[in-house]
């Protein structure tokens, strides 16, 4: 087919050459993690060193009592025990996020083999997108997507929509230098990959493909793997360094300590068989020791809250694709947020409409009506009747949607009048025309739409009278608001009177209807959204590429920008370019907005605001988001944003609502105060065990908690609790606090004095059995309590093993409801949304009542009678009865 255009295009060879040089026209795809090092990765966590380390050591001495000592293979129950720990944490955390990867493989493939219209040899032809090479000239026209990067040789009315890579949604593009915005993010001449043509048509020389292009440069940096550790892996991190350091330091005195007694009492002189013996004694007494001060639970804890979460915040609209950042988000300090399509709607609306014709006479309604219809290119996808979308120039479709709000159907209105002649939109001109047959009265008429200013020079007389003086006052506070506004006007014809003429409107007597102004409205859940997240310590940053105009009115909507602000807090996105990494570092935490932004502009903010201390969070919904998503600490894509943002984000808020971002932030946070309960629970254990394991390797009393009595306190009844504490709901109260520091401990010191305090007070009770089971003969828990023992040296009978693993299981569990009331402010009998949490209770108390009953051999115990059981469960809940007492005196 033959082109009308004098411009011949490229040739054959020269296709084949520039393909050669400069590439194909297709982004490179990721390189993809293989699973089994996704898996291995997940051995990375300190704690599961930690535990790798312990199981290792247990496998060593179990190894030794089996072969070297003739010991029976219960000895391999903790080294398996320690294994299975490991193996399950990492588990079930491969799977959850495997599972969400899967769930998350949408959409970013875009379909390369689309048809697009190029010059070549003289001629037009389509070739598939892929097939673009350097320097190929594109026709481009109304509904089709930009095929690569280019620079206009021919632009007619042309608008093009780039709300993907720059946040502005209709951007007009001209090859008149005249027409040029030196504002603009790209230049008026140039038209990128991946955006779309809203209106008009052009022609254009390609200049960049493939990954050369802006959209490809995005697409890169969306790849990049910043590596940025979370707060919760380096508060693990720290807390996992202490555990290590203070468990070697402890199995280092018991070494010197113990050696240093034998030897003081005569062990030099003693036979070397029995002094190894003794060393070897020694040795499993400090390797027990570290086996017992790590809380095997704790990753298994960390996994399960996650998980839970994340499963839980899928109900509130936020789907996580990783674990980690279900907890993040309640350390977030700052968000970094785009404008269109997540402060705003993304679709533009009518805010106010003055049709002065209105307020003169009601029989011009329809005259409004018919007008609006007619003179228009843009149509209403109508497929969803309760949520109708604009399609072609968004200004125009605003309007069409208030026609339908007005209860009137555009597509009637259009097709009852008969267009006679029509004058498109142009830059040049700034309006439009259109003469109808009009379906009101029969008779001719014209209507006129475009820039209020223009239309209303047009007119020789204006609706009701309204004087000029009043007209520019209401276009003036519009334009403050950074509001789009229209004039309309028409014009009663006779017949066979011509309108238009070489592209004017020559009519004299058009009279002017009104104006409105239109803006893409803010998201009626957001102004409160900002104010709480302000009020809960975080800061808000609004990255766009509109103007500062706009961007400052937007900021005021929500609540963001100030009277008090001044200008060191807006910044456009050349100015924010050429600051220097000292000079932006000193001013980037008065920025509260950055105009006219670029897409690497909002990763450099971003990553500015990380080597400060911050967590950030990025939200965002189109391409040009998707490198600072990836970057931040957590990235929030919506539900109607492009792929590669959803692909380069960690949580994706389905219903593309800001409110769901403090809902995440409040389920964060929650999340964190759990784990916080989880490790006052479980490190009490420990420290009640490391203490018993201590004391009794210098006093020479063995710990009557064997083997699998402590695998079952520290996987299974550690894990139940897990699950119970991760299933407490989360609490608006923690709103009114500011985030935590970066830096801050995970235990923090109220907690530190808890978990020594009463593991101290569990130990010396448990110690006290100890000494009384070894000299006393207890035959029931009536009997202990009654104070009247009998004497006997066996050592601990069966029974006496199986009260004291009860009582030491019962003090931890009432100890889990004392841990499940940290930091509410309410009793640990407050039960309301926590059915979860009583339902694994009583699975942990028949639990300990089930092993014990039918446990025996091997767990070294035999069965209790109800009466004791009754005691035992009586006597322990003080612990949690203290606990109220407590929490009452504080309130």
């Amino acid at each position: 087919m033959s082109t009308p255009s004098s411009h011949f295009g490229l040739t054959e060879a020269q296709v084949l050459e520039s393909r050669q040089k400069y590439g194909v026209n297709v982004l490179t795809p990721p390189e993809k993690e293989p699973l089994w090092r996704k898996f291995l990765g997940k051995f990375e966590d300190p704690i599961i060193i930690i535990l790798i380390i312990a199981g290792l050591l247990s496998v060593g001495v179990a190894c030794w009592e089996y072969f070297g000592l003739g010991h029976t293979a219960t000895v391999f129950f903790e080294p398996m025990g320690i294994l299975m720990a490991i193996f399950l944490s990492t588990g079930i955390a491969f799977y959850f996020e495997v599972k969400a990867d899967r769930a998350f493989a949408i959409l970013n493939q875009v379909n390369d083999d689309e048809p697009v219209r190029v010059i070549r040899e003289g001629n037009t032809i389509e070739v598939p997108r892929r097939d673009i090479v350097v320097g190929d000239l594109v026709v481009i026209g109304t509904g089709e997507e930009v095929a690569a990067d280019g620079e206009l040789l021919e632009a007619i009315s042309l608008k093009i929509d780039e709300s993907t890579l720059t946040g502005e949604p209709i951007c007009e593009k001209s090859v008149r230098p005249e027409d040029f915005d030196e504002e603009a993010t790209f230049a008026t001449n140039a038209v990128m990959k991946g955006t779309k043509v809203m209106e008009g048509h052009g022609l254009c020389r390609i200049t960049a493909v493939g990954d050369a292009t802006e959209n490809g440069k995005v697409f890169e940096a969306a790849q990049i793997d910043d590596s940025v550790k979370t707060p919760l892996n380096e508060q693990l991190d720290s807390l996992g360094a202490v555990i290590t350091k203070l468990s070697y330091v402890v199995a280092v005195f018991i070494i010197v300590g113990r050696l240093g007694l034998y030897f003081y009492h005569g062990g030099a002189s003693a036979p070397l068989a029995e002094t190894l013996s003794y060393g070897l004694q020694t040795l499993m007494i400090a390797v027990a020791l570290i086996v017992v001060s790590v809380p095997e639970g704790l990753p298994m804890a960390v996994t399960l809250s996650l998980a839970y979460s994340m499963r839980r915040m899928l109900k509130t609209n936020n789907l996580v694709r990783k674990m980690h950042a279900c907890e993040t988000m309640g350390a977030t300090t700052v968000i970094c947020t785009d404008k269109t399509g997540t402060l705003t709607q993304n679709q533009m609306r009518v805010h106010e409409a003055q049709f002065y014709a209105l307020a003169e006479s009601e029989a011009m309604r329809p005259i409004v009506y018919e007008g609006i219809a007619v003179n228009s290119t843009a149509s209403l996808d109508l497929s969803d009747p309760n949520a109708p979308r604009a399609l072609g120039n968004p200004t125009e479709g605003a309007l069409l949607l208030w026609l339908r709000g007005e209860g009137q159907d555009y597509v009637a209105l259009k097709a009852d009048a008969t267009v006679l002649d029509e004058l498109p939109f142009s830059t040049e001109r700034k309006y439009m025309a259109t003469v109808v047959r009009s379906a009101v009265n029969g008779r001719p008429m014209l209507y006129v739409k475009g820039a209020p200013e223009i239309v209303r020079a047009l007119c020789t007389t204006v609706a009701n009278g309204v004087d000029d003086v009043t007209i520019e006052a209401q276009l003036l506070d519009y334009q403050h608001k950074a509001m789009r506004t229209l004039g309309f006007a028409c014009q009663e014809l006779s017949e066979g009177e011509d309108a238009i003429s070489n592209g004017q409107v020559t009519a004299k007597s058009l009279t002017f209807l009104g104006i409105t102004a239109i803006a893409d409205p803010v998201r009626t859940e957001v102004p409160d959204a900002i104010r709480t997240c302000i009020s809960a310590g975080i800061a808000v940053k609004i990255v766009t590429g509109d103007t500062i105009g706009t961007a400052t009115e937007i900021g005021r909507q929500v609540g963001l920008w100030q009277a008090d602000d001044t200008a060191r807090n807006i910044i456009t996105g050349p100015d924010f370019a050429a600051l220097s990494d000292e000079e932006l570092e000193a001013r980037i935490h008065d920025i509260k907005i950055i105009a006219r932004a670029r897409p690497l502009d909002k990763k450099r903010l971003v990553e500015t605001l990380q080597k400060l201390g911050d967590v950030v969070a990025v939200t965002g919904d189109g391409t040009n988001d998707a490198p600072a998503l990836k970057a931040a600490h957590v990235g929030l894509s919506m539900g109607d944003g492009t792929s590669v943002a959803k692909e380069a984000s960690d949580i994706t808020i389905i219903d593309s609502s800001f409110s769901s971002i403090t809902r995440a932030v409040m389920w964060g946070r929650s999340l964190y105060q759990n784990i916080q309960r989880f490790l006052l629970f479980q490190l009490t254990v420990n420290v009640t065990a490391c203490l018993i394991v201590l004391v009794g390797g210098f006093i020479g009393t063995q710990s009557p908690l064997t083997v699998t009595q402590m695998l079952w306190v520290n996987l299974i009844m550690d894990t139940f609790a897990a699950m119970a504490l991760a299933s407490l709901p989360p609490s608006e109260s923690v709103m009114n606090d500011k985030p935590r520091p970066r830096t801050a401990f995970i235990l923090v010191p109220n907690m530190r004095w808890r978990i020594l305090g009463i593991g101290g007070f569990f130990f010396a009770l448990l110690l006290g059995l100890i000494l009384l089971f070894n000299r006393y003969d207890i035959t029931s828990m009536t009997n202990l309590l009654s104070g009247h023992w009998a004497e006997a040296n066996n050592g601990l009978s069966r029974y006496e093993l199986s009260l004291f693993f009860s009582i030491f299981v019962f003090l931890q569990f009432w100890n889990m409801f004392n841990a499940r009331a940290y930091a509410t402010g309410r009793s640990a009998f407050h039960f309301k949304g926590c059915s979860g949490f009583v339902f694994i209770a009583m699975i942990i108390l028949f639990g300990q009542i089930g092993i014990t009953t039918f446990g025996g051999q091997m767990f070294s115990v035999m069965p209790l009678s109800l009466i004791d059981w009754m005691l035992i469960i009586g006597v322990t809940s003080v612990v949690m009865l203290l606990g109220e007492i407590t929490r009452s005196r504080k309130s």
